[in-house]
């Protein structure tokens, strides 16, 4: 079984919104952080993996959650990487609150990234075998995205500081775009329960995007349906399910 990483963390008052729950952005950052963390503990630390000409790239979260941490509370936070195939890497994410409660499950797809060439590369032996992940065959398919109908957006540009290491949009910055178009009072009073979203395409410096999004609202939940857009082209989609918060 592929080996699990805990680490505690304690939410800072900068990890929060207005209603002191913890933000997306800031909440993937620590688990991404967790991540590292048990990848150093294994030797195979971003350094390890940019010997090969590789880095790691996020194509895939499947969020779920129960309720976010809130300022001030201390969680655990834990890893596992769970399978690989071929070019695709299965990785989880819990986050537990101290009573040992579930707050939020990630799934998450990694694939390594020929940094010359920005294409993708098959996962190699000598990376992947201290986890002790299972390896597969199979493909996984999470929950089909489905596309705006009629939806409206915002424009946002790159900014300097919404690129990281990789020299492209660091994968939190989209959620800044994805939520921010829903608007001040409903971001106030609604809390996401389910979060699907693929990254399709790298955005760069200087770029202008369009977030486009569309809501649904039934009776029992309300769904909203995100693209990033450049020129009329994909580069990051999502599905959202909130409920209005207590």
């Amino acid at each position: 079984m592929a080996k699990k990483y805990t680490t505690p963390y304690e939410v800072a008052y900068y990890d929060g919104d207005i209603t002191r729950r913890m933000t997306i952005p800031a909440m993937l950052a620590v688990v991404i952080k967790t991540s590292e963390e048990q990848s150093d503990a294994l030797n195979r630390g971003s350094d390890y993996v940019a010997s090969f000409g590789l880095g790691w790239v996020i194509t895939n979260y499947e969020i779920h959650i129960t309720r976010l941490p809130r300022v001030g509370e201390k969680i655990n936070v834990t890893t596992q990487a769970m399978a690989y195939n071929k070019y695709f890497c299965y990785r989880n994410f819990w986050i537990h609150d101290q009573q040992g409660n579930e707050c939020v499950l990630i799934k998450s797809t990694f694939v390594l990234m020929d940094q010359e060439n920005r294409k993708m590369s098959s996962v190699l032996p000598e990376i992947i075998e201290p986890y002790e992940s299972e390896k597969i065959t199979k493909i996984y398919r999470g929950e089909k995205i489905e596309k705006i109908e009629n939806g409206q957006f915002l424009p946002y540009r790159v900014r300097y500081f919404d690129i990281d290491g990789n020299q492209h949009v660091n994968n939190a910055i989209y959620f800044n775009w994805l939520l921010d178009v829903l608007g001040y009072d409903f971001l106030a009073t609604h809390e996401p329960t389910f979060i699907n979203v693929k990254f399709d395409k790298e955005v760069e410096y200087g770029q202008m995007v369009e977030s486009h999004y569309e809501m649904l609202d039934d009776q029992d939940q309300i769904v909203t349906r995100h693209e990033i857009q450049i020129d009329g082209q994909i580069y990051c989609e999502a599905n959202m399910t909130w409920k209005k918060s207590q």
